[in-house]
């Protein structure tokens, strides 16, 4: 465990598994790098040097916008990371808000680094609702009216969002204790840096997405009620040639904890090809 200084801010990661080849794993929103718990012991001990982090206002990150807070500020945090710990032949894994990062690191600093990338739950290539997007599955509208119910009861939003997150037909598919551990994780959150996050996850990453030319995994829940899969992971598929394509039946938007043995095997064997 360590830190990373940028900007005035501390960003924590994790670094497991010494010489092995690195992953890289990115996590959603609202949680932070302890969130792959159940698949950090997996890669680790099939060999992989494994490396989470918290995203800056996140879990044990420091927080600033540094003078604007987007998915260029947030992607060039993972530059950095990859920069200062010197990794080459990297797999990123971004899970939900985390696969944006993922899709807008290649895009703005290229696959010099990379082997592969894989997306789980995640919202590229366009999640935004709009004239421009008319199959996206948020309007800006519900996005800002998401935040302002973040603001006013943080405690209660989360207990909703975090339950429709681990929810299939309304109905929750995890235990309750792992909804509970969700909501611990979300209460390390800064509150801008979480408010602000929501507004971010309609960003677009089609240009991003048409860079893409590594072994790219897409796995996504059928029952995905935060990201629709016909929304991203169906689509995100259509639009990167050659990419792999697992459909989890059943599964929810939270498949790291309701599908911890199916997600860890399909990463080994994307990762061993």
């Amino acid at each position: 465990m360590a830190t990373l200084p940028r900007d005035d801010i501390e960003l924590y990661y994790t670094d497991h598994g010494g010489d092995g080849r690195p992953v890289v794993l990115v996590h959603g929103w609202p949680l932070s790098g302890e969130s792959w718990e159940d698949t950090v012991p997996a890669l680790r001990d099939a060999g992989y040097r494994v490396v989470t982090y918290d995203r800056r206002g996140f879990g044990r990150s420091g927080w600033s916008d540094a003078g604007g807070y987007d998915y260029d500020l947030l992607t060039g945090d993972l530059a950095a990371l990859l920069d200062e710990l010197d990794l080459s032949d990297v797999t990123l894994v971004g899970f939900s808000m985390g696969g944006g990062e993922v899709a807008r690191y290649v895009g703005r600093h290229g696959e010099s680094r990379l082997r592969s990338v894989a997306f789980i739950g995640a919202i590229p290539p366009w999640l935004l609702k709009s004239d421009d997007n008319p199959d996206g599955g948020l309007d800006m509208e519900t996005a800002r009216g998401m935040q302002t119910s973040f603001r006013a009861d943080r405690e209660a939003f989360l207990d909703g969002f975090l339950t429709t997150f681990f929810s299939v037909d309304g109905e929750l598919v995890v235990t309750e204790e792992q909804r509970q551990r969700a909501l611990e994780l979300a209460a390390q959150a800064n509150g801008d840096a979480a408010a602000a996050c929501i507004v971010l996850w309609t960003s677009r990453f089609t240009d991003d997405v048409a860079r893409l030319s590594v072994p790219t995994l897409i796995v996504h829940g059928d029952s995905d009620a935060i990201v629709p899969f016909e929304v991203s992971g169906k689509r995100l598929h259509e639009q990167v040639a050659g990419s792999e394509l697992v459909v989890v039946e059943g599964g929810p938007h939270g498949l790291l904890a309701s599908h911890t043995d199916l997600v860890n095997r399909t990463l080994l064997e994307f990762l061993a090809r």
